[in-house]
């Protein structure tokens, strides 16, 4: 059994949160929400919330085997927070990191998008590019131990490349 980190905070995208959560959960790996304060965050389509299990001051990220970022408006917010971006950056080239749409906007704070091919939402592009990345308009894209998609309608092929990586429970 892998033990999963995801990263949330208001405004994620309803869709990428809970599509890999239930997946990976169904699968038999333990999941651990972690966010800037222990609150109940809200999707930005109003679907539903959710309530931040720990901080990035509560555990240790060598004590995780993955970490998932949804998108949305969450990860701008996720990178503007210190122990957020720490925490993240702790995953570096040795365990997989899967990031959705905008999550590479936290990526790139992270300072972990360098000479990586990867994928986003569009609009983002730009930034990954300048940061250091190649940017590609694929539905999956793994680079070493990044995972990255686009967008919802990309979930299935980026919850299968993360219960990939994580094998069985």
């Amino acid at each position: 059994m892998a033990k999963v980190a995801f990263v949330l905070a208001d405004m994620f995208e309803d869709s990428e949160f809970r599509v890999p959560y239930d997946r990976i959960r169904e699968a038999g790996h333990d999941v651990t929400v972690v966010g800037m304060e222990r609150a109940e965050v809200t999707g930005k389509q109003g679907k539903g919330s959710f309530t931040i299990e720990v901080t990035p001051e509560e555990v240790d990220a060598g004590d995780f085997d993955a970490l998932v970022i949804p998108g949305g408006f969450a990860p701008d917010k996720l990178r503007t927070h210190e122990g957020i971006v720490g925490f993240v950056a702790k995953f570096g080239a040795s365990k997989p990191i899967a990031a959705i749409c905008h999550a590479g906007s936290l990526l790139i704070e992270a300072r972990l998008v360098d000479g990586k091919r990867m994928t986003s939402w569009a609009s983002i592009r730009t930034d990954l590019e300048n940061a250091g990345a190649t940017w590609v308009d694929e539905e999956v894209v793994e680079d070493g131990n990044l995972i990255t998609s686009r967008s919802p309608k990309d979930l299935d092929a980026f919850c299968a490349a993360i219960l990939a990586r994580l094998g069985p429970a």
